[in-house]
């Protein structure tokens, strides 16, 4: 493994990812890289690739599984660094399959197992029957 690791730095400063004069990865660097791959694979699947893809469309599209996973908005903003939810919440927007799941959801009648048939009800019944009269 010490092959790896760059010389005269400690273990635990050195870069996760680093550029080939062995620096850390400036973010010029993660867009070029990005830019290169994708590329790459619009040219085999030319349909599959977004014309534009970023750093931050990888850090909403995993705020936005996030959400879909039904994690919580708090701990989302914490994986994505922000100080306020409200910057969170800027990211985390519900897409239409979401909106209409919890339009079902919200829309769906209560099933009652156990529906009492008023028709058998004598106590009921008599006390209709008894309602207009007096």
């Amino acid at each position: 493994m010490d092959k790896f690791r760059l010389s005269n730095v400690p273990a635990d400063s050195q870069p996760l990812f680093y550029n080939k004069r062995r620096e850390s990865l400036s973010r010029l660097g993660i867009s070029y890289i990005l830019d290169k791959y994708t590329d790459m694979a619009r040219k085999s699947n030319p349909n599959d690739i977004p014309p534009i893809v970023t750093p931050h469309c990888f850090r909403h599209s995993k705020a936005m599984h996030l959400l879909q996973s039904g994690v919580n908005l708090v701990y989302i903003r914490d994986v994505l660094g922000h100080s306020k939810i409200k910057t969170t919440e800027g990211y985390a927007r519900a897409d239409s399959s979401m909106k209409r799941k919890a339009l079902i959801n919200a829309s769906r009648p209560e099933v009652i197992d156990d529906i009492p048939v008023w028709q058998q009800d004598s106590e009921l019944l008599s006390w209709l029957q008894n309602l207009g009269r007096k």
